[in-house]
């Protein structure tokens, strides 16, 4: 009889794991030099042909070992990934995570905890209140200091921005009845998606020509808009990373009896800042904010959460199931986690943030967001020495639009998927005043100015130094 393989959790899962890790390091090692760029060169049908290459059949009948499997899986893993650690990878809000964080990350896979009953996780529930009851509290700094009787702010842990806005609507839908989501053009898919999902009306969709929510546009919008409504404003718009006037929204919105959303995914991560949290001044307007610290936060995906401004609307949330939240285990003083989320199954995402808020504090995140929003102001500086090259405007957060001035869309499109197809850099691409324009999101606080000198020669089609 074969031996049974070893468990990763119980009083011997360290010294299993320990040969393992030391496999899974060489790999990544091994597969990020193998590749040698920010991604794979060859597009995807090459990807493809690599991956089943190496990896098929996905399901053998019988297995090679797990020293052979995951250094072969994950060394092709690592080979074919765009690696945001690289800092010409900068298309999208897709962080490369800190160290600390990922192995936290570790620990908490082995240990396996499931948020849905206190049994199951008792020090990461424990952990779970605690974090998200002092991030809440830094979102709402500037709120007036609720009564004795009153329950401070809260916040959910989620997969990330898409989960925390359907969260958002579904708490408006439960407490103001059928209600109109309100959002300029500028506002993330998700909330519209979510509205979708929930049943409720069509969004009332603001053009944002400017690529901020207007407040006298959003005034008009108000007026006209029959029943409840939910007004979603940006702090970190996905295509350039504005802010929307939250002051002037906020105003707005309780002059008209709405429900205030704050979709702070991107900007959420401005918080830790001293020097820039003014640029989310009146965010404890909301009642409800989305944050992701696989963002501005440098956590491993996924790691979301919705800050909450009054607990009490979470009751909302409740429901019962007796092997999981007993009635009489609830008054006896087990914690109900069941009203934390929609999800049942729930991983302890909270570690790799506790760990990371321990490691480096609030100033040493901080440091980090003023770094990448410094780069930003760095690439910005040099595309505008570049007669060649055309910025669209000052960065806000850490978001560069940029394009070659003698590039029309079509030429500009294609020399993004040529970058890609060759693996030299990973840039994104947006709209703004009616043209298409190189994105480049820089979350990586190790780059360099020569990195962001490279990328803007690549742009320009000279061949990497």
């Amino acid at each position: 009889m074969s031996a049974q393989p070893p468990l990763a959790g119980g009083t011997n899962g360290a010294t299993h794991l320990r040969p393992l890790v030391a496999t899974v390091l060489r790999a990544l090692g091994t597969g990020a030099a193998t590749r040698g760029g920010p991604l794979p060169a060859g597009g995807p049908a090459a990807v493809t042909h690599r991956v089943r290459a190496t990896a098929a059949p996905a399901l053998p009948e019988h297995g090679t070992g797990a020293e052979e499997a995951l250094h072969t899986l994950v060394r092709m893993l690592a080979e074919g990934a765009a690696d945001p650690a690289d800092p010409l990878c900068a298309a999208h809000l897709h962080c490369p995570p800190l160290a600390v964080a990922t192995a936290a990350d570790l620990a908490a896979s082995a240990l396996n905890p499931s948020l849905d009953s206190w049994d199951q996780a008792p020090a990461a529930s424990a952990l779970e209140a605690l974090v998200t009851t002092e991030l809440a509290a830094l979102v709402y700094r500037d709120a007036p200091t609720p009564g004795p009787a009153t329950e401070p702010p809260t916040a959910l842990v989620t997969t990330g921005g898409t989960e925390s806005n359907q969260l958002a609507l579904l708490l408006a839908r439960e407490l103001l009845g059928r209600t109109t989501l309100v959002c300029g053009a500028n506002a993330h898919h998700s909330l519209r998606r979510a509205a979708w999902l929930l049943g409720l009306p069509e969004p009332h969709v603001i053009p944002t020509p400017t690529g901020t929510l207007h407040p006298e546009d959003l005034r008009t919008a108000l007026s006209r808009v029959p029943g409840p409504a939910l007004v979603a404003a940006t702090a970190g718009t996905t295509d350039a990373g504005l802010i929307d006037p939250l002051p002037d929204l906020a105003r707005l919105a309780a002059q008209h009896g709405a429900r205030l959303h704050l979709d702070a995914a991107y900007g959420g991560g401005l918080l830790f800042s001293d020097t820039r949290r003014r640029l989310l001044t009146g965010i404890h307007h909301a009642h409800t904010v989305t944050l992701d610290a696989h963002k501005l936060g440098w956590q491993p995906v996924a790691t979301g959460l919705l800050a909450v401004r009054d607990p009490r609307d979470l009751a909302h949330l409740t429901t019962r199931a007796d092997y999981l939240n007993a009635d009489d285990d609830t008054e006896a003083g087990l914690p109900d986690l069941l009203t934390r989320s929609l999800r049942t199954t729930r991983r302890p995402d909270v570690l790799k943030l506790a760990v990371t808020f321990r490691a480096l504090g609030r100033h040493g995140i901080g440091a980090l967001v003023d770094q990448v929003c410094a780069h930003a102001h760095t690439l910005a500086d040099l595309i505008t020495r570049r007669p060649h090259l055309e910025l669209h405007a000052t960065p806000t957060i850490s978001t560069v639009l940029f394009r070659p001035r003698d590039a029309d869309d079509h030429h500009l499109a294609a020399l993004r998927r040529r970058l890609l197809h060759d693996g030299d850099a990973v840039l994104g691409r947006a709209r703004a005043d009616g043209r298409l324009w190189l994105k480049a999101t820089v979350l990586n606080p190790h780059t360099s100015p020569h990195d962001l000198t490279t990328l803007l020669d690549l742009v320009e089609g000279h061949p990497r130094r």
